[in-house]
């Protein structure tokens, strides 16, 4: 199989950005030795990442199965020498095996797309060891100015609150007139705001050791600081999140 120039270009992009993700954690954590997860993998580019880290087994797992297709081909074609380390499955968390295994999960620009975030969660704490940690970075969260992820067609920010769900799905219709859109789902967006993502993770039964928002190098986190300060602003200003999880070290994981 050759591998799409556009796909190789999207991988790069991966790469380039994987340390500007841990930057916003304050760093990578140790992967030396430990058993990772990507959810929501995509091209793989982070799974590469974790393992040339040292990480004794990488995963990545992604619905997208022509994503998986080309970061199987990659890893044989490109980076033969982490085949016993690296592993890619079109497979949704829920199928994979519950056995707490992982050290540590990852998952970048995916939880704004999660439809049942909560039951995510709980698939992924059924998966870790004790003590183990998850790391989630995402955004833009829907309340945000651009948080429709350009659906809307709209350079304006906040237009797709303007407009509605309902403005929403039209202009996306219009644009995708194939496609059968009824909600924000059918797009891939779960809609959710900050204090949902808040309440969410609290009930979770994992323990928040951080959460940051407007974790960015680019000018808008600047910006956007002092209004996200003020309680009746900080959901419209508030365009991502970095949240670390831990499972406590006396939970075995089975429910």
């Amino acid at each position: 199989m050759e591998l799409a120039q556009r796909d190789l270009d999207y991988f790069a992009r991966g790469e380039w950005q994987n340390p500007r993700f841990w930057q916003r954690f304050g760093g990578p954590p140790d992967f030396r030795g430990k058993q990772v997860l990507d959810v929501g993998c995509g091209h793989g580019s982070m799974v590469f990442y974790m393992a040339q880290a040292g990480a004794a087994r990488a995963v990545g797992l992604d619905l997208n199965c022509r994503l998986i297709t080309f970061a199987q081909t990659y890893l044989q074609q490109r980076q033969p020498q982490l085949a016993h380390q690296v592993h890619f499955l079109c497979q949704d968390l829920q199928d994979y095996p519950p056995d707490p295994v992982f050290d540590i999960i990852v998952s970048k620009d995916s939880f704004e797309h999660i439809l049942d975030l909560p039951g995510m969660l709980a698939a992924m704490k059924q998966r870790l060891k004790p003590g183990g940690r998850v790391y989630a970075g995402f955004g833009p969260l829907y309340n945000s100015p651009f948080g429709d992820h350009g659906h809307a067609r709209s350079r304006i920010p906040w237009r797709h609150l303007m407009l509605g769900e309902a403005g929403v799905l039209a202009r996306a219709r219009a644009r995708w007139p194939q496609l059968t859109l009824h909600s924000l789902a059918d797009l891939g967006l779960n809609g959710l705001s900050l204090a949902e993502y808040r309440r969410i993770f609290a009930a979770s039964g994992l323990r928040i050791v951080d959460f940051q928002t407007n974790r960015s190098e680019k000018w808008l986190a600047r910006l956007f600081a002092l209004p996200a300060r003020l309680p009746f602003l900080e959901e419209y200003f508030t365009f991502n999140i970095y949240v670390v999880l831990e499972k406590a070290d006396d939970d075995i994981g089975y429910s």
